[in-house]
């Protein structure tokens, strides 16, 4: 019986779920370029602007950030030079990415 699920599971196809940039609340995908400290980042947009991106708490704490990072930011509405990083993407979910051609080719470093 054991056997049967097993084999069972192994025809189905992996499921992975990807959060992608909410276009209209003005979220887009970056690459972290450099760490400067202090919960603060140098990051290349999909816009091809460089902006100084802040990674709030609950991030910081949660995973660890690096440069070459495939990142979701949110520019500050009232200051466009800085940005607010949403999520960072993990290797899997950015090979799941590329694969379906969703990371947009000025950023795509992969």
């Amino acid at each position: 019986m054991m056997n049967d699920n097993l084999a069972r599971n192994d025809d189905q196809e992996e499921v992975i779920r990807v959060p992608y940039p909410r276009r209209r609340e003005g979220q887009m995908f970056a690459i972290a370029d450099k760490m400067l400290g202090g919960g603060r980042i140098r990051i290349i947009c999909e816009d091809g602007k460089s902006r100084m991106g802040r990674i709030p708490g609950k991030l910081k704490k949660r995973m660890w950030m690096r440069e070459g990072d495939l990142l979701i930011i949110k520019p500050w509405d009232f200051q466009d030079e800085k940005a607010e990083v949403q999520y960072r993407y993990t290797r899997t979910q950015i090979n799941y990415l590329k694969k379906r051609n969703d990371i947009p080719n000025n950023i795509d470093i992969f």
